[in-house]
Formats: C-alpha cells, sequence, structure tokens
C-alpha cells in the first residue's frame, strides 16, 4: 500500500487549522475588549492584525515542520536549534498552559453561557465535564474520531448559521456598539490596544496545528500553505464577521467587562427563548475545543515523557492504544487551573506564556540556510517572521507592564518547569542503553 493513502490533502488540513483555531477566544474577549477599545475600527483592527500574525507565524511553522519533517513541532525546533532545556521548557508549557488551560477557559466558558438557564453551572460542572470528555476520548481512537468529528461540524455550522442570522437581521431596540468616527486614531496608541491584542491572538491559537503534521500532508510544498491561508482567512472573516454581530446586536454596556458576550447579543437579536438556543450551541461547540486540546495534548505529553525520566508513567497506553493517563493528567491539571484562578486571571496568563514561547519557536527560523528552506525560496521570507517578532515583543511589553500579576504567574510556571529540568537532569539521567 503506498504512503499516499496514509497522507492529506489541503482540505482536510485546512479544516484541521479551522476547527482548532475556533474556541473560547471568539465568544469570551469581546467584553474585555470593550472595557477600554470602542470604537468598531480599532475592533476590527485588532482582528485583521491577530490574523495577519497568525498566518505569518503559520508560514514561518510551515517551513519548520518541512525542514525538521513535522515531528514534533516546537519541542524539536527549540531543542535542536537553541538548547535541550528550550526543548523542555516548551514541554512543559505545553503540557500545564498549551493545553490544559485551555481546556479549563473552554469549560468555564461552557459553565458561563449555559448559566442563562437560571441556574449557576459553577466549578464542579466545569471539571466534571472535562473528566466526562476525558473518559470519551478514552475508549478508541473511532469513538474519539467520532465524537470529535461530530462537535467540530456543530461548531462550523454554528459559527456559519450565527453570522448569516447576524449580518441579515436588523438591530434590536437595545441599542447596538457600533462607533465608525476617528476616535480609532487616538485608540490605537493606547496601552490597553496592545494588552487587547494579546486575547486576540490567543483566539487564534491552533495556526500552527497544521505545521505539525506536514510529514502527513501530500505535496507539502503546495498543499500546506494553501491550507494554513485559507484555513487563516476563512477564520479571519469570521472572528470579523462575529464581532460585528455582537457589536451591532448589543450596546457597549451591555458587554463590557463580560464574558458570554455572544449571549448577550444573542438575547436581544432572537428573543430570550431563541437567545437561550444559541447559548447551548456556543456550549456545544466548545466541546470540539476540550476534546481537541486533550486529544492532541495528551499525544504531545506522551511522546515529551517517552524522553524524560521523571514524567515516563505518562507514556503508557491503555490495551486500545490510548494514552490514557496522559489524557487525565491534562484533566487534573485543567480542574486545578479551574480551582485556583478567575477566568480572565487565567486568560491573561494562559495568551502571555503561549506569545512568549511561540516568539521563541518562530525565531528559530533565521536559523534556516535559503536552502534548506522548501517553500518560501526569496529572503523576503524573513518579513514573516521579523514582523511576528515585532508585535510579540510589542504586546508582550504592554500585557506585563499592565497585568503584572498574571504574567508574574505565567513566569512563574515557567521557572517551575526549569526546576523540574534540574531535577530530571541530577537525578533521573541514566547512561544510554
Amino acid at each position: 500500500m503506498s504512503t499516499a493513502t496514509h497522507q492529506i490533502g489541503w482540505k482536510t488540513a485546512a479544516a484541521i487549522v479551522v476547527s482548532n483555531m475556533i474556541g473560547t477566544g471568539i465568544f469570551t474577549t469581546l467584553g474585555f475588549q470593550l472595557s477600554d477599545i470602542t470604537n468598531t475600527y480599532s475592533i476590527f483592527l485588532l482582528w485583521i492584525i491577530g490574523g495577519i500574525l497568525a498566518l505569518f507565524g503559520a508560514f514561518c511553522y510551515a517551513e519548520l515542520g518541512s525542514y525538521f519533517k513535522g515531528n514534533g513541532g516546537d519541542y524539536i525546533y527549540l531543542k535542536e536549534t537553541y538548547h535541550p532545556v528550550f526543548g523542555y521548557l516548551v514541554s512543559w508549557i505545553s503540557l500545564i498552559i498549551g493545553f490544559s488551560a485551555p481546556v479549563a477557559l473552554a469549560a468555564l466558558a461552557m459553565s458561563k453561557y449555559l448559566s442563562a438557564f437560571n441556574y449557576t453551572f459553577g466549578n464542579g460542572f466545569a471539571i466534571g465535564f472535562i473528566f466526562l470528555v476525558a473518559a470519551t476520548l478514552s475508549f478508541s481512537l473511532k469513538t474519539s474520531s467520532r465524537f470529535h468529528n461530530f462537535f467540530t461540524f456543530i461548531k462550523i455550522a454554528f459559527i456559519i448559521v450565527l453570522v448569516i442570522l447576524g449580518v441579515v437581521l436588523p438591530g434590536s431596540a437595545a441599542g447596538n456598539s457600533l462607533e465608525f468616527g476617528n476616535s480609532w486614531q487616538d485608540e490605537i496608541m493606547l496601552p490597553a490596544f496592545a494588552t487587547s491584542l494579546v486575547f486576540v491572538t490567543y483566539s487564534y491559537t491552533g495556526w500552527n496545528s497544521a505545521s505539525y503534521i506536514a510529514g502527513e500532508i501530500k505535496n507539502v510544498q503546495k498543499n500546506l500553505p494553501r491550507a494554513l491561508i485559507v484555513g487563516t482567512v476563512f477564520v479571519t472573516v469570521s472572528y470579523l464577521l462575529v464581532n460585528y454581530t455582537m457589536l451591532k446586536h448589543a450596546p457597549v454596556i451591555q458587554m463590557a467587562g463580560k464574558e458570554d458576550v455572544m449571549g448577550e447579543a444573542a438575547g436581544n437579536m432572537l428573543g430570550i427563548g431563541f437567545g437561550k438556543i444559541v447559548n447551548i450551541f456556543i456550549a456545544l461547540q466548545l466541546i470540539a475545543t476540550i476534546s481537541g486540546y486533550l486529544w492532541v495534548g495528551s499525544r504531545l505529553t506522551q511522546a515529551f515523557a517517552k524522553e524524560n525520566h521523571l514524567w515516563r508513567s505518562l507514556a503508557v497506553n491503555n490495551k486500545k492504544g490510548i494514552p490514557v493517563r496522559a489524557i487525565f493528567v491534562h484533566a487534573v491539571i485543567a480542574s486545578v487551573i479551574i480551582l485556583t484562578g478567575s477566568f480572565k486571571e487565567i486568560f491573561v496568563y494562559t495568551a502571555f506564556i503561549l506569545q512568549l514561547f511561540a516568539s521563541l519557536s518562530i525565531s528559530t527560523v533565521f536559523f534556516l540556510k535559503k536552502d534548506q528552506r522548501k517553500i518560501f525560496k526569496s529572503n523576503l521570507f524573513y518579513i514573516f517572521p521579523a514582523v511576528f517578532l515585532l508585535f510579540s515583543i510589542y504586546i508582550l511589553y504592554f500585557t506585563l507592564i499592565h497585568n503584572p500579576k498574571e504574567s508574574i504567574i505565567g513566569l512563574g510556571i515557567v521557572a517551575f518547569g526549569l526546576i523540574l529540568y534540574a531535577v530530571d537532569q541530577k537525578f533521573f539521567k541514566k547512561p544510554a542503553e
């Protein structure tokens, strides 16, 4: 049997990009942005910049994935380019923040949206649901695939229907948040604009997903850039239209500072009854987010565990070949995160650290020589990482200055990873067999 039968085309790769990107961020971050940024042009510019950065980052990962044969992602890029400690740290961050924190945020957002039914779905519900999804993913790959694909279909269909309704239906009597004046010129100079970008870049997390599987894509030089462009452009346009829908159907005072912003807009747009149905579908599409992060995260953690003695027990599969220990470790960590922070606090330190490590990974592309690049041969390619890194420095600086507590929490998690690396090296290092 030829290896081609085990490879995917650009459409499947683009679908992976879309399903990995669309999740918690788009349905929760507008409320945080509206606390300081209210001009519609400013809001749209935030999401356009986020889309461009995601695309530029994805192009860099496409080159890295092709050069390193798509095997291991950030872990390999940082380990091979800089030092094994960076590979260890990015794996540690993937375990704690990269895959567990988004699971926690998605479960918390589910609880918030379902609370529209005059019943408080608190932390207990969020944690219980995480373990329910973890258990579902533990049966077999077939069960996991069906479960994930079903909720991914709901995610995509829901976004399309929601956008059509939002654009077509007239504004409600409650008012709107649309503001097309000149205040955007002042707003984009505010530190709040930079800190709002940290929420946006988190919402685009997942742009690197197709790059991780570069080795499984047919005609990778042609199909990987196509998948990344199509997937990222679709998500960017979707995000702009979803934000337009929320701004069109709810006033600033109704959404500012809130997490369940789409629920507020949907209630005005469709009436309280139908608005609650929208809340149900937002909750349902977040199941795909929880499932996706537990699925991919557990596999990366398993690969990491095989190379580090301290985590060796997490590499074990069950009889069906599922890394159940890794799945449930992510579920436990997500539960601890839920119990130890507010939604916004978790969101900020997660986005801050993910941006930091994405920047470190992107920087490794400068070490690729021209003849080692498989997709972009021109030296204009360096515009992509340069723009990405400049914006990253801008975002990270203002986030650190204006959200010092959350930033320090994130950096503390990184520092703890350094301690674990030292312990692993000192006490568990064994001679090669």
